[in-house]
Order: C-alpha cells, then sequence, then structure tokens
C-alpha cells in the first residue's frame, strides 16, 4: 500500500493535500504538481511511502530543480511510484549507457563473454540498496542527515512531527 501527499509551507505553517500520482509518469510532472500546491514559491514536500518497504522525499522550492531522497533504491525501482524518483542524474547513471550498451550484446542477447544463464543484467546492478539522494534535503527544516537515514518504519509520520506538521499530515492520511 502506497501513501503519497504534498506539504506546502506558507506564512500560517504547512498545509497538507491528499495526492493522486496516477497521471504523474515522470519527475517533471511531479515538480509540476508540487508547484501547483503553493502559488507563492514556497517549500513544497512531496512525501511518499511503501509500507515498510521504502519512503521518498522530493523537496521542490519555487523553480528550483527538485531535490530528492530516496531511503532504498533497490526496494523503490521495484515500485512504478519509485521508478518516478529514481532517475539517472540520481543514480549516477549516464542515460546514453544503455545504447552504448547494446553494442557488445551477442545475437542472443547476451553481453561479449557472458553466459546465457546469468540472471539480473546491468540495470539489477546499476541500482544500489540503501539510501540515494540528497541527505540534507531537510537540514534546515530540522531533519538533519543522521535523523534522516535512521527513520524506516513510519518515517513519514516523523518527517512530519519533525517539521510540526504530525497534525496536518494526518488529515490526509
Amino acid at each position: 500500500m502506497y501513501f503519497a501527499a504534498l506539504l506546502a509551507r506558507t506564512e500560517d505553517g504547512w498545509e497538507a493535500s491528499d495526492t493522486e500520482l496516477d497521471d504523474v509518469e515522470t519527475l517533471s510532472d511531479l515538480a509540476d504538481l508540487a508547484r501547483e500546491a503553493s502559488p507563492e514559491d514556497d517549500t513544497v514536500l512531496v512525501l511518499i511511502e511503501q509500507e515498510d518497504a521504502w519512503f521518498g522525499v522530493v523537496r521542490i522550492d519555487g523553480e528550483d530543480d527538485p531535490r530528492i531522497y530516496v531511503s532504498d533504491a533497490a526496494a523503490a525501482a521495484r515500485s512504478s511510484y519509485g521508478e518516478i524518483l529514481l532517475t539517472d542524474e540520481l543514480l549516477g547513471r549516464n542515460p546514453d549507457d544503455d545504447v552504448a550498451d547494446l553494442d557488445s550484446l551477442d545475437l542472443d542477447g547476451t553481453e561479449d563473454g557472458e553466459d546465457d544463464d546469468t540472471e539480473g543484467g546491468a540495470s539489477a546492478d546499476a541500482v544500489p540498496h540503501g539510501p540515494v539522494g540528497d541527505p540534507g534535503i531537510l537540514d534546515d527544516l530540522g531533519v538533519g542527515v543522521k535523523v534522516l537515514k535512521a527513520l524506516s518504519t513510519d518515517a513519514l509520520t516523523e518527517i512530519a512531527e519533525s517539521l510540526g506538521a504530525s497534525e496536518t499530515l494526518e488529515t490526509v492520511r
């Protein structure tokens, strides 16, 4: 089960809204959705979690590029919502690498010198187990790197508590 919400920072504090990600296909779509939640170009946090598997935080500050933190990239890679967050840039991959790898494939689809029974390919190795992204994403909001990396179950509630927005988040949960 997934949960996704937007927390928009306003003059009066944080405002939460439940968000539907069915029409979101890219990080740009997600950033646009977040920017719509804050007419004043204030900070907006997109909080996404899959029960006890992983959580992600996307921070949008006005027109700046989104900043992302994902608690477990390998777990998120198995999720359609997680795939939105796991950009090539975040994973340190060059998007042209996939095309270059095709040149080294034999006709049977394996790389030169690779056995046919090898499980998992370059893509399985390209997604690390554990956190990826900007662990300092919430530093200035009171959630330090150590705290963020230590979160696991019910992480979004703990983040909201640190921000003083737990009641606000619970209204959309």
